[in-house]
């Protein structure tokens, strides 16, 4: 059945290891949007920090972000929303405060009130890029849970590995924790991990199914390319799951069709030959 709707991880997948946007990704996915193909990018990063890659496609793409707690256009406007219950959210910033260092809360709004945190180390080198990159759309604020005077996009976490996989038991272990959705998205090379909390039942995989019903395309015309934890369950609900070289394990044992690394264009493979020559 022919593809209608391609749904893209942005890093380790459209991305390459430099945090590029090959040529040829770009190429693949301006010819599939010409042929009448909605792509969709499907990440786990805020909506500041994926609205700059959109606009380098040069195509028209809508934007699934913070591990499917809203949909946006590449303009910014909001076409869909999950969001956390505030007592839920307050809950868990004050349930972790004494086993973790930072956190922050996302919300959904275009100024410096996008992203509230406290106690976050800036100076580490896995997020000071971060903060030079996007501080106009940062406030620090403590403690944190005075911030939510509305219902949050998502509390995020971020450090090593093994930090955030022990944050993440003690969260499951809270009463709250099944009202939630947890999510570890992991860079072991880089002994670096993200820790999203979104409301229950948020995942791309949910909200790409309710976006793909809302726009009338049935599972098995749905592609979806990816490489992470995050990404599970969006392959999970297509019909053309891809799994990159790069992948972690976890996705490769799946047994779904593979393609080449984020390093070697392997995107643009899979829409070459998955969507364009299947196409013609």
């Amino acid at each position: 059945m022919r593809v209608r709707l391609i749904a893209i991880d942005i890093d380790g997948t459209l991305l390459d290891s430099n945090g590029r946007l090959p040529d040829a990704n770009r190429r693949a996915i301006h010819a599939a949007v010409t042929r009448g193909v909605e792509v969709v990018l499907a990440t786990g990063r805020t909506f500041h920090h994926a609205r700059p890659i959109a606009a380098k496609l040069g195509a028209a793409v809508t934007l699934i972000v913070s591990n499917g707690a809203l949909v946006k256009t590449s303009e910014g406007g909001t076409l869909a929303t999950r969001f956390i219950p505030r007592h839920l959210a307050r809950d868990l910033i004050v349930a972790t405060r004494p086993v973790r260092s930072g956190a922050a809360i996302i919300f959904d709004r275009p100024d410096t009130g996008q992203y509230v945190y406290e106690r976050i180390d800036w100076a580490h080198p896995q997020r000071r890029w971060y903060y030079e990159r996007y501080h106009m759309y940062m406030t620090e604020t403590s403690p944190l849970e005075t911030a939510l005077n509305e219902e949050p996009v998502q509390v995020a976490f971020n450090g090593g590995v093994d930090e955030m996989r022990a944050l993440a038991d003690h969260v499951r272990d809270l009463p709250s924790a099944r009202h939630l959705t947890l999510t570890l998205t992991e860079y072991e090379d880089r002994d670096f991990s993200l820790f999203d909390v979104t409301a229950h039942d948020c995942s791309k995989g949910a909200t790409l199914a309710a976006w793909a019903a809302r726009r009338e395309v049935r599972p098995a015309e749905v592609m979806a390319v990816g490489d992470n934890l995050n990404d599970q369950d969006m392959l999970e609900f297509a019909g053309h799951p891809v799994v990159m070289g790069n992948a972690v394990a976890e996705l490769k044992r799946r047994g779904w069709p593979l393609t080449a690394g984020h390093d070697e264009n392997g995107l643009a493979q899979a829409i070459e030959t998955r969507v364009l020559e299947a196409g013609t």
